[in-house]
């Protein structure tokens, strides 16, 4: 028994390297942390079931994509793929209110061994005006996610003869399943604060994010060997965002903070980008702003500075940043901790509105 979770927790130590707390013995271990993005504006639904909606637009898709620790890992790396698409509807037709729904799936594996998971969620979301200024939203989320792990690909103890690895010798432990199934569910609420339009018709656009989410609320039982079951960490995280209009509604300013814990695991990002946005001057088309960039970068405390770039074009928006490790990691790593791209498609164009004042909602 201990061998297994041994071998499981050394599958599972790439997980536990970018956070500042080791992970807990047994089982709990290995299935302690969930996948992550450093783009984390691009997968809110990850974020937050609350944020189902929560855009500027009536319907948004996005895929994600994370390739890291390749070099560290020589050449099997930890790769995390995401699609999402949610809408907000009844935004036109209700006046103080609307409604959320989405749909969003990941899968990642790590190493030889290709340990991971993937899961599909379905998040419905409630959001309520309470003044011009002031919106609030709750969320909840469902769904059901698979484990695997390819035991053909495992090494066990019993295995080496002499300090020599024996592939043809027979194991004396074996997984009982190489992979398993469960529900989960997750909650949370978010408040969405906008400068009054009157205000910024003179002054500078102001909106403001913050929120809180608790994913497994469910705690799912977890299990490859038939006699141990543990059960998932539940996971809380709490943000906030602000974006900030800097100079007649072309420049702005957009920090960020994102906290995570799963049980003994925490996770802890900030930073900022810079956005400038680039007029049409065209009179036909009715689009006021066509493209912005924004450049910016983010902290993971005790792990790695993250460079990011985002170009937005009419209904896309197209981010990349790299993960430069800053931790113990970097010796084996040599500062490559990974590439992340996201691609992001929002209708009707967020660009298409009035020429005066901000058209910024959400984040």
């Amino acid at each position: 028994m201990k061998k297994i979770k041994s071998i499981l927790l050394n599958i599972a130590v790439i997980n536990s390297i970018i956070f500042s707390l080791p992970f807990g013995e047994g089982w709990g271990g290995a299935f302690c942390q969930d996948v992550h993005f450093s783009q984390y504006s691009q997968t809110p639904l990850l974020v937050n079931p609350a944020l189902t909606g929560a855009f500027n637009g009536n319907h948004r898709a996005i895929v994600n994509f994370k390739d890291q620790w390749k070099t560290a890992t020589n050449g099997s790396p930890y790769r995390t793929y995401a699609f999402s698409y949610d809408a907000g509807l009844f935004k036109e037709k209700w006046e103080n209110s609307f409604l959320g729904a989405g749909l969003s799936v990941f899968s990642d594996k790590a190493g030889d061994t290709e340990m991971g998971i993937t899961q599909a969620n379905i998040s419905l979301a409630s959001f309520l005006s309470l003044n011009e200024s002031n919106m609030i939203s709750v969320g909840l989320q469902g769904g059901f996610a698979q484990r695997s792990i390819n035991n053909e690909k495992l090494r066990w103890s019993s295995q080496y003869v002499n300090g020599v690895y024996d592939p043809t010798a027979i194991p004396a432990e074996t997984l009982s399943s190489e992979s398993f199934g469960f529900g989960d569910v997750s909650a949370g609420v978010n408040w969405n604060y906008r400068k009054p339009q009157s205000d910024v018709m003179n002054t500078k656009g102001l909106v403001v994010n913050l929120g809180a989410g608790f994913f497994h609320v469910n705690k799912p039982k977890q299990k490859f060997y038939s006699i141990e079951t543990e059960q998932l960490y539940s996971k809380f995280s709490v943000y906030g965002n602000v974006y900030i209009e800097l100079n007649s509604n072309s420049t702005a300013l957009l920090p960020s903070v994102l906290y995570f814990k799963q049980g003994p695991t925490q996770e802890f990002l900030i930073g900022t980008y810079l956005r400038y946005t680039l007029k049409d001057n065209s009179d036909y088309t009715g689009i006021a702003k066509q493209t912005a960039l924004s450049i910016g970068g983010y902290l993971r405390a005790k792990d790695a500075f993250i460079p990011a770039v985002m170009l937005e074009v009419a209904n896309f928006a197209f981010g990349v940043t790299y993960d430069i490790n800053t931790s113990d990691l970097n010796e084996a790593s040599k500062s490559r901790g990974g590439l992340e791209i996201s691609v992001r498609y929002v209708n009707p164009n967020p660009f298409k509105s009035s020429k005066k004042g901000t058209t910024v909602k959400f984040m």
